[in-house]
């Protein structure tokens, strides 16, 4: 009798408030072979809450290359396998990814069980503008790695960003928007869906006013959505060159083709010009010394 191949279940799981865990979720946990868990012990808190007794399997970022290849192995083996992060929904600044990919590449079916998300809450609560948002996941550390993000969120098509951010380095964060002048609106989320879950609104500096109020600032999960204001955002560049002319340039001071020469000025700090619209005139120097 030929081997059926099991599935790859990825579940979200509650990011604060056990009640928000699925009936689906409970059922698929329940009945898989396998459940991998970024963190085993944490993990295990809530399966017992949950009264689920399984097979709990470590799967987290300093092993998931070498578990992705024992997961495919179970799962074409007819297995079952449920992947589930510390809490929310896996993969979303969380390991996973890697066992995803690998299960695709086998053929296995790969479902997703919808449920918590702290990015896309605390967004859901920012009242700002979600018709477009970015999500980066943890804002940089260093102060050069935070300016340069800072520039491509300004220079980005949608003017609302969201972030994680450690209870450690969460007042960090809003001196270097202070210093930094950023023009914006914060809806800065704690500990979201527990008992005393809070949503600081404002600048940068009223909410740390308000975390410093506080007081324990310090202490749970940071969810963090930016909003930046009109007027800090660039405005599109006023084109002083046309593309054609800096193609040209670049062709003839690198002896470059057209090909070459679209990715050089592509690399070119003074260039504002896009991709499609430096391919598009060199089509048109073509046309014209054709």
């Amino acid at each position: 009798m030929e081997q059926l191949t099991g599935k790859l279940y990825i579940v979200a799981t509650p990011i604060g408030n056990a009640k928000d865990m699925s009936p689906r979720g409970i059922q698929i946990l329940t009945d898989a072979d396998i459940i991998a868990a970024e963190d085993t012990r944490r993990s295990m808190v809530l399966l017992n809450l949950l009264g689920i007794k399984n097979k709990l399997v470590s799967n987290h970022k300093f092993n998931e290359y070498g578990k992705a290849k024992y997961f495919v192995g179970e799962m074409l083996a007819g297995k079952s396998v449920a992947v589930i992060t510390d809490a929310g929904t896996p993969c979303i600044s969380d390991p996973g990814n890697e066992l995803i990919r690998a299960a695709i590449e086998s053929g296995i079916p790969v479902i997703g069980v919808p449920g918590c998300c702290a990015a896309v809450t605390a967004l859901s609560v920012s009242g700002f503008d979600l018709s477009s948002f970015l999500f980066y996941g943890f804002f940089p550390r260093e102060n050069a790695d935070r300016r340069r993000l800072l520039e491509e969120m300004r220079r980005a098509d949608t003017k609302t960003f969201s972030f994680y951010e450690s209870p450690k380095r969460i007042m960090d964060l809003l001196d270097f928007f202070i210093d930094e002048e950023v023009g914006c609106r914060l809806c800065l989320c704690n500990d979201l869906t527990k008992v005393h879950e809070r949503a600081y609104r404002g600048s940068a500096a009223e909410v740390k006013e308000e975390l410093l109020a506080r007081g324990n600032w310090d202490k749970g999960e940071y969810a963090l959505s930016v909003e930046l204001n009109e007027d800090y955002r660039f405005r599109k560049a006023e084109h002083t060159v046309t593309a054609e002319a800096m193609l040209v340039d670049a062709m003839l001071q690198g002896d470059l083709n057209a090909k070459d020469a679209v990715a050089a000025v592509l690399n070119d700090p003074n260039n504002s010009y896009s991709k499609n619209e430096l391919k598009a005139a060199a089509l048109n120097l073509k046309k014209l010394f054709a």
